[in-house]
């Protein structure tokens, strides 16, 4: 997750030449706390997490400055040093704005850049492909992420079959919640296509249809316990994965009783982890919130 004061924007040089991923980046009196993300990187990695999302869209990446979207992506690819994938949030509803920041994540060394379908101005499916076409020419690979209930459009199976011929085209981020679009991305993508979930609580189903992995908010919490569940799948154990799952499903619940950021944050913060600070326009969760975490906690044994 991220936190807080707009300095200029400016986009500096890097300072740095699937399973289960994690998203995370924290705050200190509005500025960015860039040991504790270090930290954070080191105890995800020691937890089993597979992969790491910088910038994702669902921590507070809207309210940061170009200087730290880029400062924050340079920090977690240098601190994990290659030793697991880091995949740079990298999306924007301006194409020009998405190209830099791809490009820029090339720079700082990520592996691949996660690039949400253009909010707000809601393009037609040509206006995705000319969108995605044009990050792909980076020549850094690219994860689509296609989350219709945040960005109100939403990439059809044919659509995103289209782009899966580009070769930096790899795979999604799958944030629609409905399990049978994997399928229809399979038979639209092909079967190398790499379908993530977005959604904690539909992981398993996910899974269970042809996806390989989820990109998870209750992994920012819980990493050990999501990792082991995603694993389980992955070697068709699916009894096991609902063992994991009966633990994680009021945390998963629970995190999104309000903005899923902030529930993130105060997890973490009750593990001694990260400060539970977000920038506005997000704000404290209330008390009734901040139980229903802890008690989902407890329940999964954290």
């Amino acid at each position: 997750f991220l936190m807080i004061r707009r300095p200029p924007r400016s986009t500096p040089k890097p300072s740095s030449a699937a399973s289960d991923v994690y998203k995370r980046q924290p705050m200190k009196r509005g500025e960015i706390d860039f040991n504790v993300i270090q930290d954070l990187v080191e105890w995800h990695i020691s937890q089993g997490s597979n992969g790491l999302v910088p910038v994702g869209t669902t921590g507070e990446s809207p309210t940061l400055s170009h200087d730290e979207h880029n400062k924050v992506v340079e920090c977690v690819v240098k601190t994990a040093a290659g030793r697991i994938p880091i995949i740079a949030g990298a999306g924007s509803n301006n194409t020009a704005e998405t190209v830099q920041l791809v490009e820029h994540a090339k720079l700082a060394g990520a592996d691949a850049a996660l690039v949400v379908t253009p909010y707000y101005n809601k393009p037609t499916q040509h206006g995705m492909i000319q969108h995605f076409s044009a990050a792909e020419k980076c020549g850094l690979p690219i994860i689509i992420y296609n989350i219709p209930p945040r960005s109100v459009v939403d990439m059809t199976p044919e659509t995103m079959g289209d782009l899966a011929k580009l070769p930096n085209i790899i795979g999604v981020k799958d944030a629609t919640g409905d399990v049978a679009r994997v399928s229809l991305q399979r038979i639209s993508c092909g079967t190398d296509f790499i379908q993530l979930s977005g959604e904690d609580a539909s992981a398993i189903g996910f899974n269970a249809q042809g996806g390989v992995g989820c990109i998870t908010v209750t992994g920012n919490v819980a990493p050990r316990l999501c990792s082991q569940m995603q694993k389980a799948t992955l070697v068709g154990d699916f009894k096991k994965a609902l063992e994991y799952q009966d633990l994680l499903m009021p945390l998963h619940d629970a995190i999104f009783a309000e903005p899923g950021v902030a529930g993130a944050k105060y997890g973490l913060s009750v593990l001694g982890k990260c400060p539970q600070e977000v920038r506005s326009p997000l704000t404290e969760l209330t008390s009734k919130t901040k139980k229903l975490i802890e008690n989902a906690m407890k329940h999964a044994g954290l």
